[in-house]
């Protein structure tokens, strides 16, 4: 398969990315949806590790975006979109972190119903949306491979904050659910990172194309 310089298939792979456009935009769809399902179940829930985990909700939606544009956007633009995505992840993670510094002094537990839950249906959506992009993950280079591994990674952390969740039920102690949440809070705030540093390569990648010195 041809590839551009950005790791997204070139006209001549077509059909492929047609099909890859689609999958991620319905990805992309899903995973913002549930962002706001686990944002307010986790807010009723007082639970941090699941208000930090809709922060990738976010992360991923805006990855699978990015990735639908990238397909037939010019890379200054891309390099635009992205900055202001790695913005936009930095909100949720920010009030994440503020629910975690205000209960490092007395940690409470979450209710564990509604967070057990909530983590399975997350498990439900990274779980389709990791076979969905599966289906298409050689379509698109190192950014849909990239959007396929998160999504399976994904059901991991689901699947640790049942545990945590479990753990809380036996203990009654809100420190399971505080270093589990401070510990996504760290990897949403690297995906941000990274969705920053995936959108300055492209605009160096853009003044390069055009002839133009780089910073």
């Amino acid at each position: 398969m041809a590839e551009s310089v950005s790791g997204v298939p070139s006209p001549a792979d077509g059909s492929g990315a047609a099909r890859l456009r689609r999958v991620v935009l319905v990805v992309a769809g899903l995973n913002l949806a549930y962002f706001f399902v686990e944002f307010v179940v986790a807010l009723g829930a007082g639970s941090v590790a699941l208000l930090a985990d809709s922060v990738d909700f976010l992360e991923d939606a805006a990855v699978n975006l990015l990735i639908f544009i990238a397909l037939g956007w010019p890379l200054v633009r891309r390099a635009v979109v992205g900055k202001l995505m790695a913005a936009v992840l930095l909100g949720p993670a920010a009030l994440a972190g503020w629910e975690a510094i205000e209960r490092f002094s007395a940690p409470v537990p979450p209710r564990v119903v509604p967070l057990v839950l909530a983590s399975i249906g997350a498990i439900v959506v990274n779980g389709f949306s990791a076979w969905l992009l599966n289906r298409v993950r050689h379509h698109g280079g190192s950014l849909s491979r990239a959007a396929f591994l998160s999504a399976r990674n994904d059901v991991l952390v689901n699947l640790a904050i049942i545990a945590m969740g479990i753990v809380t039920a036996w203990t009654g102690s809100g420190w399971p659910d505080l270093v589990l949440g401070c510990f996504i809070i760290a990897l949403a705030l690297r995906a941000a990172a990274e969705v920053w540093e995936a959108s300055e390569e492209e605009r160096l990648a853009a003044k390069a194309l055009a002839g133009e010195p780089l910073d």
